[in-house]
């Protein structure tokens, strides 16, 4: 397949500069969820969810649903940057969140706790969201070597049907996570605002470890 197009080229949802975040961090707590694929996120963040009453956001799966619905236009540009192991622009996937941020806050009387998993992974998502929507408590880092991701994706590739659980776009997704994301990690790593777990051992493990670092940043689990 050809290169796709600079996301200048692409069509993009409207942006609007804005003096302040659409949310407070007073009402509104964000906790952003980042790993390599395969690392476990989804696993964790369902725990999370059950425990302490977060909202589970994942960026991944707002953008399968928006390539997948009706009248979208957006939809085929966002197949053509997954299948490729590429990023989606960054306007489109800040707006996504926005969107489905409002929609809970408007059910839960103003307030909310957000887990965003899969985001921000590049720099320019990061500065945009906490800019423009909503400054994060902290970064939830997941760290897995490449070889025991590779193996979890393509296990669950034989059951997923999801069109990036193949080895090609498995590879590309290391490659795209190592290059791009990474930076996201150590820019907040620098502003104190990172816990990193490490996601090798088996899940229940790892949930331990998530709940103790949970509970240093002040969340509580549910009684």
């Amino acid at each position: 397949m050809p290169a796709l197009p600079p996301p200048s080229k692409n069509p993009k949802l409207s942006s609007p500069q804005k003096d302040t975040p659409t949310f407070s961090s007073s009402n509104v707590a964000v906790v952003f969820v980042l790993g390599g694929p395969g690392a476990g996120k989804g696993t964790q963040c369902a725990n999370l969810v059950r425990d302490y009453g977060f909202k589970h956001l994942s960026a991944g799966d707002l953008l399968r649903e928006e390539q997948d619905r009706p009248g979208s236009q957006f939809g085929n540009m966002i197949k053509d940057y997954i299948k490729q192991g590429a990023i989606v622009p960054m306007e489109v996937t800040v707006q996504l969140l926005e969107n489905a941020m409002t929609e809970h806050i408007k059910d839960a009387g103003g307030k909310g706790k957000f887990l965003i998993d899969g985001f921000p992974r590049k720099m320019d998502q990061a500065l945009k969201f906490e800019q423009a929507v909503c400054p994060s408590k902290f970064t939830l880092f997941f760290d897995c070597p490449e070889d025991v991701m590779q193996k979890r994706l393509i296990n669950r590739g034989k059951s997923s049907g999801r069109a990036d659980d193949n080895v090609e776009s498995i590879k590309k997704r290391f490659r795209t996570f190592v290059e791009t994301s990474m930076p996201v990690v150590d820019y907040f790593a620098k502003e104190g605002k990172v816990e990193k777990v490490s996601a090798i051992k088996s899940p229940d493990d790892i949930y331990s470890e998530v709940t103790a670092r949970m509970a240093k940043r002040g969340f509580e689990l549910f009684k």
